[in-house]
Formats: C-alpha cells, structure tokens, sequence
C-alpha cells in the first residue's frame, strides 16, 4: 500500500494542506510573485503559499528569507516574514544563495534548493499544474508576473482547493464535484465546520433510527440519510480548507463522529433485522463482526504508518512496483477501490439497505472488509520484508503505546528481556491471539478452558511487548491484540444464547474501540497516549480479555448474569474514557488527527 507517513486518503480531517507555491529569489531584491489554482486538496488563504520546505526547517528559518518582499496574490509579506506554512530557509542556505546573485533565476532557485538538502531539510517541490509562479530577473519579468497573479480568479482556487487531492473514486466523482459549493454557501452564512459536522452525526443517527424500524421504507430512507450524511461529512472538511477554519475541538468531532456514525448505524441496522416483518432476524454477531473487523483493519493502518514513516532507509521492491502502477491511470483508482475506503463503503451500505435485507448488507460488508483487509495487509507485509530499514525510537514508542498493555502485560514484560530486531514480538502475539480464540471457540460458554487460555495469552503479549517493538513485522503486534480482544467478546457473546448478550457485546467493543480510536489520534497529533493511569485502570487489552473470559464462566448459570456484567463494563468503559478523553480535547490545545487509509497498498 502506497502511501506517504501519516496521509491518508479517506479522511475527512481539518488539516491545512499546501497549495499555492511561492518562489523566493535570492538577489537583486525583485518582488516574487506566486499564485494560481491548487491542485485539489490545498488550502488557500487567498492564495496561500505552499511550503518551500517542509515541517524539517528550523525555528530560526523565520528571518531568513531573501532580501526583497514576497508577493502572494497581490499581498506583501516584508523580507524574514513567515505566516501560514511559508516556511524559508535558514540563514547559511539564504548566504549560500546569495553567492550565486549574478546567476540567472533558475538556478539560483535551483542551487537554493540543492543547499537545503545538504543541510538535511527536506525541500518540498509541488506539482505547480496550471499555478504561477515565477522568480523574476528583472522589471520587466517582474511585471509580467504581476500580469499572471492578476489574472488569477482567486474565488476559483480557494473553491477547488477546498478538495482533498487523493480520494476515493465515490468521493472523487460523486460527491466532491457538488461538495464544494456546499462548502461554499456555508461559509458565506456564517455557518462552522463544527456546526456540519455536527449536522452529518444528527443525519447518520436518524438514519439509524430509520433503519431499525424494520420496514422498507425504512430502509429506504436509511440509505439516502446515509449518503446525505456522508455528503455532509465530505462537506465540513471543505468548509474548513475553504474557509480556514481550523480547531483542536472541530478534527476532534471529526475524528470520533466518523466512527459513531458507522457502528450507530450498524446497531440500527441489527435492531430493524430483529423487528422486521416474517419473524425477524436476528444479525446481531454480524452487525459486531464488520464492527471488530473494521477497527482492526484500522489499527493495521495506523500501526503501519506509525512504525515506518520515519524509517531511514525506507525502501523495497514491493514499494517500487507500487510506484510504477501508479504511473498507470486506471491502476490507481482500481486500487483505491479494492480497499474500501469510507466512500465506497458507505456508498455500498446504503444502496444494499435500501434495496435488500440487513443480512445481505452485512455479508456484503464483512466480505468487501475482509478482502480489503488482506489486500492491505499482504502488501505491508511484503513491503516490510523486503526492506532494509532502521526503525526509529519514536517509532517503538508509538507502537508500545499502541499496544494499549496493562498491568499482567507489564509484569511478564519485566521478567522476559529479548534483544531487538527479532520476530518474537509478533510471532508472541499471533500465538497468543491464536491460542485464546480458538479456545474460547472450542471451549464455548461457560466453561473455564477459555479463562485459562486468555491467561496464556496475557503472558504471551507481556513477551511480545518485552523489548521495543523495532522489528520489521512487530506493527502487526497491536492489530493482533485488537483481534484477539474483540473476537474473544465476540465469541463468548454468540455462543452464550443469553437475550441480550450480542449488544452488549457491541456496546462493550465500541468502548474499547473509542478508547483505542483515541489513542490513535493523540499519537498521531504528536501528544503522545493517554495517561498510563487510565490504561492500567482499564485493565490493558489483556486484563480485558481475562476479566470477560472469568464472568462468562462465572455468570453462565444466570439468567441474565453475562449480559449484566458486559453492560457494566461497557458503561464503566466509556464513562472512565469519555471523561478524559473530552478533558483532553477541550483543554490541551493539541492538534487532533483523523485521517482513515483509503490509499492503495
């Protein structure tokens, strides 16, 4: 799967994009001008100037800019000014630059380039499309590209620009063609990239509520709210980009809304089952499993990412061949497809409710995920053995924090040392997340093999967690874990044939999902995991596991017992979560991170 470290195409986040690329020149004092049309996906302010550097230059960067004033748009930024991701270089690279001032323009930008990179900061070079930009020589040059940024129509640009660049082909083609100008009569009543997301989450819900009526013109209805929803969802990130809107608290609803919207229509997909006309019936293990089996497809998305974006050496064949099928047009969109990204899954749900049974959706749901998930998976796999490549200490850490190990984890960890680089850590987790679901499947409800296998499992993950997770394959370690709780509950659940233990299940799962949704964006906006103390207080992925195992074989002879216990929880869960997760977000100022892999692998 192709993709950069930490871009993923089915997100929906507020994150400023680059766009409009500017030209510095690095003598004779000339205006350089730089405007345009944004490729899609870039964020303007007017006309905002792309990056010349990426986020690598230094805080000294600022007041190194060459002499003369830059011109974005026809806005003047003085000499050493940076504002909106105008990023300059840094003092020796502007003197080196202005060695060359009898040069002509081109290679003075050139030889400016090439001293960032022996300075080790990485230069951004934009694909201008039909932007302008120019490093004029002269005056007359420099009128005449005064000439160009005039012509520019800047309402244009900031529209196109509102768009992601890299998107699924549902959201590409059949919906971001009409989005924009949503986007655009948004902003121009006054209304909030919150306030939409806000109204996307109301719609999906009342697309729930339509679905669990159980009628077809229930159905029917579920599905235009759903699509309707997602044209909304595509629409407060647009707003954001057109609008330059951006806040902790708007990407935090962003990212957490994606996921509520989904699984609240999963539930109501599985309550309309149950009460529809002939008996009723009941999808409540399926409506579960697309639930475990989407999270852990995103965990692999973001384990992945988090272990090699900041690998040095970062290379394969696997990743080579990627490149070269993406020169192919019709590969790219194909692939894009094959996953099944946000779009075209949502795209298929709706269409599948409104014409068939839930039951139906729910396989086609469950297949389309599992293949996506070993097409995704094979590739990394591939790619990750094949390349030579050093992991990162930040690398370890994000994937230890992923691991979301608690205290019996912690203390076999301690008392199990191995060396770094080895295939143990997820050799370690494959065999523990083997062993306890295939005894609990065995076992069935009730009986205490699965107890004693959750148990095994408990001091195979505090193995796997024992050194840092630096290995090649060691970001399969948390996906693994994910499976290995959530099928467990899963299982237990479907066996038990207690009324009500299936969406208690569901409830349990999705609390332990936020949870780890949660610490995926915290890490991933650069702030690290959730306190430890919640972690441990929780009980860690393995203490879940044994905490669930011992009261479905305590409880088995209840009536209600398991179901009871699986509520409390699930609401014990998300109310210690929710708590701290909501005091986070609102309070830290921390930039939060949504994005959902949609890329091709």
């Amino acid at each position: 799967m192709a993709h950069a470290p930490g871009q993923y195409a089915e997100s929906r986040s507020r994150t400023r994009p680059s766009g409009t690329a500017t030209a510095l020149d690095a003598a004779d004092s000339p205006t350089a001008t730089a405007t345009g049309e944004a490729a899609p996906g870039a964020a303007t302010h007017g006309a905002a100037p792309d990056r010349a550097t990426d986020a690598g230059v230094h805080a000294d960067a600022a007041d190194a800019v060459a002499p003369g004033p830059a011109t974005r748009a026809g806005e003047t930024l003085g000499a050493g000014h940076a504002a909106d991701g105008f990023a300059a270089p840094s003092r020796s690279v502007a003197a080196e630059a202005a060695t060359h001032a009898a040069d002509d323009a081109h290679s003075r930008v050139d030889d400016l380039a090439a001293a960032l990179d022996a300075e080790g900061v990485p230069v951004h070079r934009p694909e201008l499309g039909v932007l302008v930009a120019a490093v004029p020589a002269d005056a007359a040059a420099r009128a005449a590209a005064r000439d160009a940024v005039d012509a520019v129509d800047e309402e244009r640009v900031r529209l196109r620009s509102a768009v992601k660049s890299r998107d699924g082909f549902f959201t590409t083609f059949c919906i971001s063609p009409y989005s924009r100008y949503i986007a655009r009569w948004c902003a121009r009543r006054g209304l909030t990239p919150n306030q939409v997301t806000t109204a996307s989450l109301i719609t999906a819900l009342v697309a729930a509520a339509c679905a669990a009526t159980g009628t077809r013109p229930g159905f029917v209805s579920a599905g235009v709210l759903l699509i309707a929803s997602f044209v909304l969802d595509c629409t407060d990130g647009q707003l954001a980009r057109y609008s330059l809107q951006y806040s902790t608290l708007g990407a935090w609803l962003d990212a957490t809304f994606d996921r509520a919207k989904e699984y609240a229509y999963y539930a109501g997909l599985a309550l309309g089952a149950a009460r529809a006309d002939g008996g009723g019936d009941d999808v409540w293990a399926l409506a579960l499993g697309a639930m475990v089996l989407q999270t852990c497809r995103h965990v692999v998305d973001f384990a992945f990412n988090e272990a090699n974006h900041d690998a040095t050496g970062n290379t394969s064949p696997t990743a080579a061949l990627s490149g070269r099928l993406d020169s192919v047009g019709w590969t790219v969109w194909t692939r894009r497809m094959i996953v099944l990204p946000i779009g075209e899954r949502w795209a298929m749900i709706a269409v599948l409710t409104a014409l068939t049974t839930p039951r139906i959706t729910f396989y086609a749901l469950l297949i389309g995920c599992a293949l996506a998930a070993c097409y995704t998976t094979a590739g990394r796999v591939l790619r990750s053995l094949t390349r030579r490549a050093e992991r990162t200490d930040r690398a370890a850490r994000a994937l230890a924090e992923l691991t979301d190990s608690g205290p019996l984890a912690e203390l076999v960890a301690k008392a199990a040392p191995r060396g770094r680089g080895s295939y143990l850590a997820p050799l370690s987790a494959a065999l523990g997340t083997a062993a306890v679901l295939a005894g609990t499947a065995a076992a069935g409800f009730g009986s205490w093999v699965p107890v004693g296998c959750a148990v095994l499992y408990a001091v195979l993950a505090g193995v796997a967690v024992a050194a840092p997770l630096q290995g090649p394959l060691d970001w399969l370690v948390p996906p693994l874990f994910r499976a290995a709780e959530y099928g467990t509950i899963l299982i237990l659940a479907a066996c038990s044939e207690v009324n009500g233990a299936l969406p208690a299940a569901f409830g349990l799962v999705a609390a332990v999902a936020y949870h780890h949704y949660d610490t995926v964006y915290r890490i991933r906006g650069g702030t690290g995991a959730p306190p430890h103390r919640l972690v441990r207080a929780i009980g860690g992925h393995e203490g879940r596991t044994v905490a669930v195992t011992a009261a479905a074989a305590l409880l088995h002879h209840q009536n209600q017992g398991f179901t009871i216990a699986l509520t409390a929880l699930a609401a014990a869960l998300a109310l210690a979560v929710l708590i701290e997760s909501i005091r986070f977000w609102v309070s830290s100022g921390a930039p939060a991170v949504h994005d959902e892999s949609g890329e091709p692998a």
